[in-house]
């Protein structure tokens, strides 16, 4: 009984070990502009100044590394989304114009 819960534990360890390890990829997207002083999911004003993002699985506060090509950045979870099936999170326009980018890229992100 003891080998088959410390085989258990080893496996979950193996899991939550794998899950912190893989990055997401997908395509990123910016707030617009309009979107300024709206409250956020968690509660705060959206700032298109502050580095930023939405995301839909990771808890807010929770810091990502975004990279695109050989830039990345990093920024802080304030929102939920992206809604757009094939989206995997929203930047702020100052987070977007420092991987350089406008519109739509192709990404990685991972947590911090």
């Amino acid at each position: 009984m003891v080998s088959r819960l410390s085989a258990l534990l080893s496996a979950g360890l193996l899991i939550v070990m794998s899950n912190a390890a893989v990055a997401e990829s997908g395509i990123a997207s910016i707030y617009p502009h309009s979107y300024k002083g709206r409250r956020t999911a968690s509660g705060q004003p959206f700032n298109p100044g502050a580095m930023t993002c939405a995301h839909r699985r990771h808890a807010f506060g929770t810091s990502l590394r975004v990279t695109v090509g050989g830039k990345s950045i990093t920024c802080r979870v304030t929102d939920r989304g992206p809604f757009v099936r094939g989206r995997v999170i929203d930047l702020t326009p100052v987070a977007a114009r420092a991987l350089g980018f406008s519109g739509l890229a192709r990404v990685s992100v991972g947590r911090l």
